[in-house]
């Protein structure tokens, strides 16, 4: 005890010294506090660098561009969806049952646990119903989809019709006074056109980014029924289902995809035109589902040594017995020029034209036969289940598939598909993988470290190369070899419920 006394004893008197130190020398000037610095002398710009009357034309342009985004945004939405997943728990034991035992929860399989998955999109109000336009991979198999609007406000929404392969769906919430947007006449788009993306990307409500028409009449990877228009403005994950607008504030596109070799945007968008989003409304609002018009031919490319002068248009390799164009007296070998008074410059652009045409329409077909300008009408019906509207027969001089056991089977070493490794997607792994159900192509089992196609994962599914579907290995395999190992290639790729384009450049 003595000792404790005489310890503390010795820290007050240390204590009390070091007090009287820092007194006595805050007294002589010796410490100077915080408190007492100088204030540094400063001015800040009072006149902007140039002259408001000098860009009196760019401020008018903010003017405009901010009255047009003030417009718009009360007619764009956050898609918001959730999904119950159930897992297998492998190891640990349930608090629960070991306290209270398996009959209180004899409904339940011990090892079972659920998992809720939260995804994000966007979506944009086209009708005064209520009515909402998105992307089908948004909502695709979710339980449970709620609409937040640009005033906060959140609503339970429900799916009124969808179509996995132009990948559209239509929601409806109930909610008086909402403000629909105009979809425009995308025919009317032109390269070099001003548009605004708006959406959800990675979450950030009301994202507002401009760009331009780069491109229109891309081809649709996964549908007939509509080409792509193709736009620099940024689109990230998340604007996916939002508007593509233009200066009157008109829907001339839904967002959908992105052509990237990050994951990201990189100034290659693309999104469904409103003309193809119309018409897809206006059949799942009535029908419940897309109904395609069905002409019944199958087509061919340019030969080597034929001029795309000379065959203008889309040339007929075969005619489908009992189809419309059989019925109409369609040929082998005749050229289609034009189809209902619209000019046919490609293959493309006729199968879009006849999956959009209304059921039963007499159309009438300019068609080329032996050189000699014919006419004939056809009358379009609904496609068949599990039949194409129009198909292209491959090209003569492509190369054909060797046997497994040949060595030519192996790409080219430069080549960045040479490091890919593939297998068949079975429906087992498609549903591990969670992938949409119209997801067909190769799934990836591994990508070789060094090849520097980081951005390819093991469990992405690859759906197209250069928009050549893939629908087996063997496809694989026989597309890679056609292509040339030094020009970048494009896959489709389909990762989960999303889908991307990825380039691939030589290394």
């Amino acid at each position: 005890m003595k000792n404790f006394a005489k310890f503390l004893l010795f820290v007050l008197l240390i204590s009390a010294g070091i007090s009287l130190l820092y007194d006595y020398r805050l007294k002589h000037g010796e410490l100077r506090l915080s408190s007492k610095r100088a204030a540094e002398n400063y001015t800040l710009a009072s006149e902007p660098s140039v002259d408001s009357k000098q860009i009196a034309s760019l401020e008018a342009l903010n003017r405009e561009r901010r009255a047009l985004v003030k417009s718009i945004l009360p007619s764009v939405v956050a898609v918001k969806t959730s999904k119950k997943i159930g897992i297998r728990r492998e190891y640990g034991l349930d608090p629960f049952e070991f306290f209270f035992g398996s009959r209180q929860r004899q409904f339940r399989n011990p090892r079972d646990e659920a998992l809720v998955q939260n995804s994000l999109g966007s979506g944009v109000i086209v009708t005064n119903e209520g009515h909402i336009i998105t992307n089908n991979h948004v909502v695709d198999q979710v339980d449970e989809i709620e609409v937040q609007l640009s005033d906060g406000q959140t609503k339970k929404a429900r799916v009124v019709g969808a179509d996995e392969q132009v990948d559209l769906a239509v929601l409806k919430i109930d909610n008086p006074g909402v403000k629909p947007l105009k979809l425009a006449d995308s025919d009317t788009v032109q390269p070099g056109d001003f548009v605004l993306a708006i959406g959800n990307p990675f979450g950030f409500e009301e994202t507002v980014t401009e760009g331009i028409i780069s491109s229109k009449g891309r081809p649709n990877r996964s549908d007939f029924f509509g080409e792509l228009l193709q736009t620099d403005a940024a689109i990230n994950p998340g604007n996916s289902g939002g508007p593509l607008i233009n200066l009157r504030g008109e829907v001339i596109g839904v967002n959908t995809a992105i052509a990237s070799t990050t994951g990201g945007s990189q100034g290659v968008g693309f999104a469904i035109p409103s003309n193809t989003v119309r018409t897809a409304l206006e059949s799942l609002l009535k029908q419940g589902r897309i109904i395609r018009g069905y002409l019944g031919i199958q087509t061919r490319g340019l030969q080597p040594g034929e001029s795309g002068t000379d065959t203008d248009g889309v040339t007929v390799a075969d005619v489908l017995a009992g189809s419309p164009a059989a019925q109409a007296g369609v040929q082998p070998g005749d050229v289609i020029r034009k189809f209902d008074g619209r000019e046919v410059k490609n293959f493309p652009t006729l199968r879009t034209l006849v999956a959009q045409t209304q059921l039963n329409k007499q159309v009438e077909l300019e068609i080329l036969r032996d050189g000699k300008p014919l006419k004939v009408k056809a009358q379009i019906k609904e496609q068949p289940i599990d039949n194409q509207t129009l198909g292209a027969v491959p090209r003569q001089n492509q190369p054909q598939s060797q046997s497994p056991q040949q060595p030519n089977d192996q790409e080219t070493v430069d080549s960045p598909l040479a490091s890919i490794h593939v297998d068949e997607l079975t429906p087992e792994k498609a549903r591990q993988l969670d992938l949409p159900p119209n997801a067909r192509g190769v799934l990836v089992t591994d990508v070789d470290p060094d090849s520097g196609v980081a951005e390819l994962q093991k469990g992405d599914v690859i759906e197209e190369m250069n928009q050549q579907p893939v629908a087996s290995v063997s496809d694989y395999k026989k597309i890679a070899r056609s292509l040339d190992p030094n020009q970048p290639q494009v896959l489709s790729v389909c990762r989960h419920r999303a889908r991307s384009f990825l380039v691939l450049r030589p290394r």
